[in-house]
C-alpha cells in the first residue's frame, strides 16, 4: 500500500509540475497593460504597504523566486524580474506577500522561520541517520531503534515544516491577488489568469507536504515492525 501511495504522489507531483510549466508559458504571453516588470510590481507593492527596507534583486534559474527574511531580500528569477506579463506580476506579488507577512509578524511565517535551522540540519543528516538505524536494528543491536527514532523525529520536523508552509503560501497568494486587483495592476480581463498561476504554484506545496507525510509514515511503520 505504501508503494502505491508513493507512486501516486510521485505521479501527482509530476502532473502538478507540468501544469505549472504550462501555466507559465500560457500566462507569460498575456502582457500587463501598464507595462510594469516583475521588479516594478514587487517594489510598488512594498511601497504601497509602507515597506522601504526590502531589496528586490534578480536571481538565476527557473522559478527560483523567494523572500529571505534574514536579509530582507526578494529574489526574482530573471524571467520574472525583467518581464512584463501576468505570470511575472503574480509571482512577484506573491513573493512580496511574504515580505508583508514578515513586516506584520505573521504567526505561521514566524513558526516556519524558527524551524529553518532544524530543517537545514535534518536535510543534511536525516537520511544517513534513518538508514543507520534501520541497518543496526536489522543487525539486532538495540541502539538501532534509538537511532531510527531520532531520525524519525528529525524527519517529522521536516514534515511539520511542509505543512506549516501551506498556510504561509496560501496567505501570500491571497495578499498578492487582493493587491493586484485593488491596485489595478491586473484587470477584469487578466485577473483570472493571475489566480490560475498562483493556484498552480500552490498545488506544488500541497503535493510536497503529502509526500513528506507518506514518507514519515513509512519510517514509522519500519520502526514498529522491526520492534
Amino acid at each position: 500500500m505504501y508503494w502505491i501511495l508513493l507512486i501516486g504522489i510521485a505521479l501527482a507531483s509530476w502532473l502538478v509540475s507540468s501544469n505549472l510549466k504550462r501555466k507559465e508559458k500560457k500566462y507569460a504571453q498575456i502582457p500587463l497593460e501598464n507595462g510594469m516588470r516583475g521588479k516594478d510590481v514587487a517594489e510598488k507593492m512594498l511601497h504601497d504597504n509602507g515597506i522601504y527596507d526590502v531589496k528586490v534583486v534578480p536571481a538565476s534559474g527557473f522559478l527560483t523566486d523567494n523572500y529571505n527574511p534574514a536579509n530582507k531580500t526578494i529574489s526574482l528569477s530573471e524571467s520574472i524580474y525583467q518581464e512584463s506579463n501576468v505570470f511575472a506580476a503574480a509571482v512577484a506579488a506573491h513573493e512580496t506577500g511574504h515580505a508583508i507577512q514578515h513586516a506584520a509578524a505573521y504567526a505561521p511565517l514566524k513558526m516556519r522561520s524558527a524551524l529553518v535551522p532544524v530543517v537545514s540540519f535534518s536535510s543534511q543528516w536525516v537520511t544517513w541517520i534513518l538508514l543507520g538505524g534501520i541497518f543496526l536494528m536489522g543487525s539486532g543491536l538495540k541502539i538501532g531503534s534509538t537511532i531510527l527514532l531520532v531520525g524519525i523525529g528529525l524527519f517529522a520536523m521536516t514534515t511539520l515544516f511542509s505543512f506549516i508552509t501551506l498556510p504561509v503560501e496560501i496567505n501570500a497568494s491571497m495578499r498578492a491577488l487582493t493587491w493586484l486587483n485593488q491596485s489595478g495592476i491586473t484587470s477584469s480581463r487578466n485577473h483570472t489568469a493571475a489566480e490560475g498561476a498562483l493556484k498552480a504554484a500552490a498545488y506544488t506545496y500541497v503535493v510536497a507536504a503529502l509526500g513528506s507525510l507518506a514518507t514519515l509514515i513509512y519510517y514509522i511503520m519500519i520502526f514498529l515492525n522491526r520492534r
